[in-house]
């Protein structure tokens, strides 16, 4: 096995999934996807048919109760309610602290998990899909250059230089990231991004709206159905 990817059957994690296999072969390739509490199942529904769309192994791992004290609104349990409004409007209320939809330091958990399957199956590198708009403002602090930067470090060192680390949109947009599917042949209509559980995704909650600003911005319309679009 030569590449895992860190999956959770959105977007961003698709597109990275579909690199590792243009570049290693399907065959070596592992798609990991993680269970962290979160309120609906539809983005690992997602995953597994990704995972057989493109023949890669896949593997779950469930890190629920380590989010149990969390009042992330995306986790089971939280009193906070999901916010639908822009991550910007988000963030002037937060006062320019991380929103209510980050998970606490859940790249970092994520990687080093990661991280350890990864050297348990000889992988070589690790793919995660973190990209400029989520770390914009301090929203997602785990997902800017020099979160990469230093987790990138301590997995290489820590690991005896035998892993790297891989985040191919640390400064990209989404935009970019939905280019690079279409150039790649992503069936985005697969995939899940949505924090609500409807049977649509919702179109309002931060990341339905840059999803959707980012397809737009290819001149293009997202695949998938949308309950106020």
């Amino acid at each position: 096995m030569k590449a895992l990817v860190l999956f959770s059957g959105g977007l961003d994690s698709s597109v990275c999934l579909a690199l590792a296999v243009k570049k290693f072969g399907a065959g070596e390739v592992l798609a990991l996807s993680i269970v962290y509490g979160q309120k609906h199942q539809k983005e690992i529904e997602a995953s597994e048919r990704i995972a057989a769309y493109y023949g890669v192994q896949r593997q779950t791992l469930n890190l629920g109760a380590i989010f149990a004290g969390s009042d992330c609104s995306l986790l089971t349990g939280a009193v906070s309610e999901i916010p639908h409004e822009t991550y910007d409007e988000q963030l002037q209320k937060t006062g320019g602290a991380p929103v209510s939809t980050y998970v606490p330091f859940r790249n970092g958990l994520f990687l080093s998990s990661a991280a350890a399957v990864a050297l348990s199956h000889g992988c070589e590198v690790i793919y995660y899909g973190a990209h400029a708009d989520d770390a914009a403002g301090n929203a997602y602090p785990d997902t800017s250059e020099a979160f990469n930067r230093a987790i990138t470090d301590a997995i290489r060192i820590g690991s005896g230089d035998a892993l790297q680390v891989a985040a191919p949109f640390i400064d990209k947009t989404k935009a970019d990231v939905v280019a690079t599917g279409v150039k790649l042949g992503v069936p985005f209509e697969l995939t899940w991004s949505c924090y609500e559980g409807h049977e649509k995704a919702c179109g309002v909650c931060g990341t339905c709206r840059d999803r959707l600003n980012a397809f737009a911005e290819n001149g293009m319309t997202d695949p998938i159905e949308y309950e106020t679009v």
